[in-house]
């Protein structure tokens, strides 16, 4: 139960700012992939960098919105809250990204799979230690009858429901090969029922998604789209003029991609059209020339300053910066007067489809691509096999202190409590120390024994 600030300085939404700023599950964030792996460079965005990035892209978006609609005048939408949404919105990633969520998912398919979104809530709900129950071990938060009286980072209903982006409970189970399940886990349904009735009034709307979760995730999109270019270009996996001559078969797959995620048909021409709307201005001048030999010398400089993209970070930084200011400009803005939390913020249709071009453009050249895929899919294999190592019997002997003995307690429970330990635990891992661990547990990396786990 979220307790009222003692503190006068402060409200209770800068409280559960303070909160996750210093949590060390927003710390672990620097060493989890965003795009490239932290191990391969340090100069590329991380879960950190990034979460900041969308904090900050969500915190412009509230600023627009209070400013441009007069009904917020006296009760507008508040900025901590929102920045509270972007700092948050990715704690619960694994390690390796979205291949280390299928891999945990796969594991706990029969005991309540694992999301990366719900594991989000369960951090800051149950396992940051900052706030457990009265009458409960003051060590652990869990008894040793394995009742759990954890209160995670203990926020506000409202910063809580600012990260619920999916009002899904997720099956206990589903079938082997079953998709990704989006929303949270049965285990915090109670929970949710409560933020609905602190929120709402009723735990009875549906679909819940609050106007602050739905600025962040417009940031997320925003901030996704436009940064993972950006590091593309950099990385020189991708320059402006790739993008613009991008081949029909890729075009094909990001054309049927976004209009499976906007629900309607999206066809090669507008992907084309959108690419050209968004790159050509970075690298054309002035090609419609009709002297021949200055239209040879700007289709040559074009190529050069295509190229220049990945050094000359004027170029990107130029692109990035008007690229946000577009997209924050395409924000609308609809006033829920019955249930103002659930008032709509989104992008309008022309932006919208601007953004998702961008983003799953950059999904499908890049992440997807057979660099990128090689590491993703040893990253499934290594997280797949510690969990495996650490559910053989006497495998949680290999947990560190405070995870072995949760462990122990919730035995008293059932077999998914234990299971979810060891998810917990790998999950908060950061690539790195992912590795590291895997490495210990097959002789293939030496580490001292007085190397803390």
């Amino acid at each position: 139960m979220p307790e009222e600030s003692s503190e006068k300085f402060r409200s209770e939404f800068r409280r559960d700012y303070a909160r996750i700023i210093h949590s060390p599950a927003f710390r672990r964030l620097q060493g989890k992939t965003q795009l490239f792996p932290g191990a391969d460079s340090d100069y590329f965005r991380n879960r950190l960098t990034h979460s900041l990035e969308v904090s900050q892209i969500a915190e412009s978006i509230c600023f627009k919105v209070n400013a441009e609609h007069q009904e917020l005048l006296e009760h507008p939408i508040d900025p901590r809250v929102v920045a509270i949404a972007g700092l948050a919105h990715d704690l619960g990633h694994p390690p390796f990204g979205h291949n280390g969520e299928s891999a945990l998912d796969d594991c706990m398919k029969g005991l309540g799979g694992f999301e990366g979104n719900a594991q989000t809530l369960r951090i800051l709900t149950t396992l940051e230690k900052k706030r457990h129950r009265e009458a409960y071990d003051p060590a652990y938060g869990v008894n040793e009858d394995g009742s759990d009286g954890r209160l995670g980072l203990n926020l506000t209903y409202r910063a809580a429901a600012a990260v619920l982006k999916y009002d899904t409970c997720i099956p206990i189970t589903r079938v082997k090969g079953a998709g990704l399940s989006k929303g949270y886990y049965a285990s915090d349904k109670a929970f949710v029922e409560s933020v609905k009735k602190a929120v709402c009034g009723s735990s009875d709307f549906t679909p819940f998604k609050t106007v602050e979760c739905q600025i962040m995730d417009v940031a997320d999109d925003i901030a996704y789209s436009t940064y993972d270019i950006d590091d593309a270009f950099k990385g020189g996996f991708l320059a402006p003029l790739d993008v613009l001559n991008a081949s029909p078969d890729l075009v094909e797959r990001v054309a049927k991609r976004v209009s499976d995620r906007l629900g309607r048909i999206i066809d090669e021409n507008v992907v084309v059209d959108s690419l050209l709307a968004l790159f050509e201005g970075a690298v054309f001048t002035n090609l419609g020339s009709s002297d021949a030999a200055d239209r040879k010398y700007d289709v040559v400089e074009s190529y050069d300053v295509s190229k220049s993209y990945a050094s000359v970070g004027y170029y990107r930084t130029n692109l990035t910066s008007e690229l946000i200011t577009r997209f924050i400009s395409g924000i609308k803005f609809e006033l829920n007067e019955d249930c103002p939390a659930m008032s709509k913020v989104f992008l309008d249709r022309e932006t919208e489809i601007l953004v998702e071009v961008l983003k799953v453009f950059s999904f499908e050249s890049t992440i997807m691509s057979p660099r990128l895929k090689v590491s993703e899919a040893r990253g499934y294999d290594i997280v797949k096999a510690i969990f495996e190592y650490l559910s053989r019997e006497n495998g949680s002997l290999l947990l560190p202190d405070d995870f072995r003995s949760i462990y122990r307690r919730v035995s008293a429970v059932d077999e998914s409590a234990q299971k979810r330990v060891i998810c917990d635990f790998i999950a908060g891992m950061t690539d790195r120390y992912a590795v590291e661990f895997f490495g210990r547990l097959t002789g293939e990396t030496h580490r001292s024994i007085f190397t803390p786990l």
